[in-house]
């Protein structure tokens, strides 16, 4: 057993195999990509080195002498809550991989893979797990550790706490980075689902020629390069959610394949034609109007009411005035933690200018901006003149709802001219017009035309 001691700041991970050769090459490439890695030979040490310490990730083989893989699974899932599984196998079979699925794998990887596959999954299981914490993490609002105190909001989460105590299908609508998949997740632990997996499709990721084989998975020699039996995603979904994003991006050959999965309960592996029963709950998610693709026959009908048994329509942002302030002080004390340095205070112009901004790409862009401004900033003040340009002159605070036009127009260009020091080249890109017509604008405002 490896008994390195556990540094505290750095991902830690723990490789379980009976191979000495197998262990020596994933702890060095893991060791390199900046993971904290210890060792264990057998299941045995494996269980006494977690009764000690803590690990973010496990990963392990299957067929190990005296006790098998799946019973370090079994182990981890009872006793150990926070931390991410992998399998690793010399032997694949789809029965094995489902079943270490089910048991609390979270990924599995056949023997001999490459550097890049290894940690290609590392990195997304990791991702997950930072996303899940994230699920869990500050519960602002008092109900489903989602953050947000407005009233479309509240409603949200009302119709989250509905929705967790089935298990039918439930279909989120909402702009882009509203948080759609952070509600699926928050309906997937509150539910009885909690104990399976929660996996994630993108609808638009898969071309058609792959469909079938990605969805329910094929048997070794299914089709050319079917070098070995592969789970597809409704198998490794069984007894969790399957969560189909960009659902209304997906072909109508998608759709049909979709709709009698989810109608049947049943799938049929490429190459198989053994039926397997599947207890899978699909939550699905679009930014599009489905209705409307229905009527144009973009979208199948028979789908869509199978999808839509539970509806929740996430409210965009710029609607959420009031919970804007909770998510810029939430992202701000993230970073703080992760620079380990004090965060930056905003100026009172400031937040009100992120209260009356349209935020188009919602929390998501919100997040991306508060995280550019801390890590941008000189000091530990952040005003106006730190904002990005577009945001500076597209709101030019709301103070000009009640006033004339031309009185706007013209303090507006003299606040953009007096920002490029009287560039009127610049200004003129800045305001969306050319050279000429802002001459013109100037001459009617009467302001002097002799800048730049």
């Amino acid at each position: 057993m490896n008994h390195k001691k556990i540094a505290h700041n750095r991902t830690k991970i723990l490789v379980v195999d009976d191979s000495a050769p197998t262990l020596e090459v994933i702890q060095r490439n893991l060791e390199a990509a900046g993971y904290e890695v210890f060792t264990a030979p057998s299941v045995e040490l494996a269980i006494a080195f977690l009764e000690q310490n803590s690990v973010d990730l496990v990963i392990t083989d299957i067929k190990m002498p005296k006790i098998s893989g799946l019973e370090l699974l079994k182990y981890v899932k009872e006793n150990v809550k926070e931390t991410e599984i992998m399998i690793i196998t010399g032997y694949p079979s789809i029965k094995g991989a489902v079943e270490a699925v089910k048991d609390g794998a979270e990924n599995y990887l056949v023997k001999p893979f490459t550097d890049e596959e290894l940690l290609s999954v590392v990195s997304k299981m990791l991702e997950k797990l930072a996303n899940r914490h994230a699920v869990k993490a500050k519960p602002l609002s008092g109900s489903h550790n989602i953050i947000g105190n407005s009233p479309g909001m509240q409603h949200v989460y009302r119709l989250i706490g509905k929705a967790a105590a089935t298990s039918v299908n439930v279909l989120l609508l909402g702009e882009s980075g509203t948080g759609k998949e952070l509600v699926a997740r928050a309906i997937h632990y509150s539910s009885k689902t909690v104990s399976g997996p929660f996996v994630t499709v993108n609808c638009t990721a898969i071309p058609d020629s792959l469909l079938e084989s990605e969805l329910f998975g094929h048997v070794k020699g299914a089709f050319t390069g079917a070098q070995a039996s592969r789970a597809g995603f409704f198998q490794i979904a069984d007894g969790g959610t399957l969560f189909l994003d960009e659902i209304g991006d997906a072909s109508l050959s998608m759709q049909g394949k979709l709709l009698r999965a989810i109608q049947n309960k049943e799938i049929f592996m490429v190459g198989s034609s053994r039926v397997q029963k599947i207890d899978t709950r699909i939550i699905a998610a679009t930014n599009t109007d489905l209705n409307r693709l229905v009527k144009k026959g973009l979208f199948r009908e028979d789908l869509y009411y199978r999808l839509n048994i539970v509806e929740i329509t996430l409210p965009p942002l710029h609607e959420r005035g009031e919970d804007i302030l909770l998510l810029v002080q939430l992202f701000k004390e993230k970073l703080s933690r992760d620079m380990n340095r004090p965060a930056p205070q905003f100026s009172d112009k400031v937040l009100q200018i992120f209260k009356n901004y349209h935020w188009q790409g919602n929390v998501r862009e919100l997040e991306n901006l508060i995280q550019r401004l801390v890590v941008l900033a000189d000091g530990n003040f952040i005003d106006v003149t730190d904002l990005p340009e577009q945001m500076r002159f597209s709101i030019n605070w709301r103070r000009g709802l009640n006033r004339p036009l031309a009185e706007v127009e013209a303090e507006h260009i003299a606040n953009v001219l007096n920002s490029v020091k009287g560039n009127k080249t610049r200004a003129a890109e800045i305001l969306g017009i050319d050279r000429k017509t802002l001459r013109e604008k100037i001459r009617r405002a009467n302001q002097p035309t002799d800048i730049g």
